[in-house]
């Protein structure tokens, strides 16, 4: 199998490539503006890579979705902090360039694996979140945090469409708060950009306050991204047949915990390590406003708990691994790398 995928030097695609080089037998060509986080993978022989602006290079990106069988787009922005800031771009790369890469799939006959997210949901009052059957409200105009979300849900509507309009062949996937190395780079933390596990590690190790927006009291789902590929290259290997034109969620039910129990368990964990325990032992959490942290247009939502019977049932896949085993494989892979 040959897949061509977009945003391949981000936080899923680097561990996409980890674990398809290693496990399957597919060819991946990657396409991306940044190379920084791909130098493991340039000397395998099942690996190539494009440098290219996803806004310009729209031959390269055309030519390599006729050459190939399968489209990953994972090209999209994905931080809160970006997408309350950069709404205009949000909406330009999530929306905007996906749906060429979508056409052109189309068009040449290409399967696409989309990755739609748990933001879709936002603020949905299912206590568990079903990919077929959930409603899918999201807050005011004026909340910018939900161009993201409505970007995506546009994207989600439009696939089926084609689908069902033109037979284009797609799945689409939901990640739950995917966490682990690579997810956010500790620039983004610096100016306190990054998602909340990469941002509460830096602020833990590099002596700064740790802080919990609103309390840290809104719950998440997280789940380990070794888990997830898994998930998602099941998806993709599709053995059964059975996987078109499906929504599968993706992420760990029995790993929701509020923001803060999140944080307490990193500061925990990093006084286990000797590079991080001095740090550790001296962090101390600060509660602030979000309107003062990320602005007015902020919101959010309280509790995210996703049913992953659909990939139970199709693929036989769930996570296993707990959120302070994550917490720790990923502490682990900063001391050997910002230590």
């Amino acid at each position: 199998m040959k897949i061509f995928v977009t945003g391949v030097n981000g936080f899923i695609g680097t561990h996409f490539l980890e674990n398809v080089l290693l496990k399957r037998d597919w060819e991946i060509t990657g396409f991306d503006i940044s190379d920084y986080n791909l130098a493991p993978f340039f000397n395998n022989t099942k690996f190539r890579f494009i440098k290219g602006d996803i806004f310009r290079d729209n031959d390269v990106i055309e030519e390599e979705i006729k050459k190939c069988d399968v489209v990953l787009t994972l090209a999209g922005v994905a931080k809160p902090a970006y997408y309350i800031e950069k709404p205009l771009w949000t909406y330009e790369l999530d929306f905007e360039q996906n749906l060429k890469v979508v056409r052109w799939c189309s068009e040449y006959g290409k399967r696409v694996i989309f990755p739609s997210t748990s933001e879709v949901y936002g603020m949905s009052n299912d206590d568990v979140l079903r990919e077929d059957e959930s409603p899918l409200i999201t807050g005011p105009i004026k909340k910018m945090r939900w161009i993201y979300s409505c970007s995506k849900q546009m994207m989600d509507r439009l696939i089926f469409a084609y689908g069902q309009e033109r037979n284009l062949k797609f799945t689409l996937f939901r990640p739950f708060n995917w966490i682990g190395p690579r997810l956010d780079t500790f620039k983004d933390a610096e100016e306190r950009k990054a998602r909340s596990i990469t941002q509460f590690i830096y602020d833990t190790i590099k002596r700064r306050e740790v802080t919990l927006v609103d309390g840290g009291a809104q719950r998440r789902s997280f789940t380990w991204v070794g888990d997830a590929i898994e998930g998602l290259a099941e998806i993709i290997a599709d053995k059964n047949n059975n996987a078109n034109g499906e929504i599968f969620n993706i992420g760990n039910p029995s790993n929701n915990y509020s923001i803060k129990e999140m944080a307490e368990i990193i500061i925990d964990e990093a006084k286990k390590f000797p590079c991080f325990a001095e740090a550790a032992n001296a962090t101390t959490l600060k509660i602030m406003d979000s309107r003062t942290y990320y602005g007015k247009t902020y919101d959010d939502m309280q509790n995210r708990v996703p049913s992953v019977e659909k990939m139970k049932n199709f693929f036989g896949w769930e996570s296993k691994t707990t959120l302070r085993d994550a917490i720790r494989y990923t502490l682990d892979w900063h001391s050997k790398n910002n230590g």
